[in-house]
């Protein structure tokens, strides 16, 4: 890991980096077609009247290497909240450096801070570092639970 690295929490004067970052991971999973976030939709969610997500940055020293984002989610048999990390994503010159790693043990610190009963995410199927990163940690699979999507026409329309 950097001897430099650190994680600081995004305000709004981090818009046009959040959007760069989340446009590098859209390319990196092959997905630029299905970007449409704006600085103006970002800063609006991020930090206007009623914040959706937050997100951590990481730094290795002055160069931005990454970022966290997640949210609260729910948990109705334990009556408790949790997080939900959105999207975790490091640069590829800053990659196997440790720098998603304490990304992620940052997101997790918050959880158990906050007396979150979990944290859940995705990865996609295919991204078998993404699996064997999140195995190394002690993540457990869930296979018997599979994510469900409206949105779209699909949405209005059942709307």
């Amino acid at each position: 890991m950097p001897t430099s690295l650190h994680l600081r929490p995004a305000t709004t004067d981090d818009v046009p980096l959040i959007h760069q970052l989340i446009r590098e991971l859209a390319d990196y999973e092959h997905m630029l077609a299905e970007f449409s976030a704006t600085e103006v939709k970002l800063r609006a969610t991020l930090f206007g009247d009623r914040p959706a997500a937050e997100c951590t940055l990481a730094y290795a020293g002055a160069a931005p290497a990454g970022f966290a984002l997640f949210f609260a989610n729910y948990s109705t048999f334990r009556a408790r909240s949790g997080l939900f990390l959105e999207d975790l994503f490091v640069r590829p010159p800053f990659r196997r450096l440790g720098i998603g790693r304490e990304l992620f043990r940052h997101v997790a610190q918050l959880a158990c801070q906050r007396g979150c009963v979990r944290l859940e995410w995705m990865a996609v199927d295919a991204d078998t570092r993404a699996q064997e990163f999140y195995g190394s940690m002690g993540a457990q699979r869930l296979v018997d639970r599979r994510l469900l999507r409206l949105s779209g026409e699909e949405l209005a329309r059942f709307s």
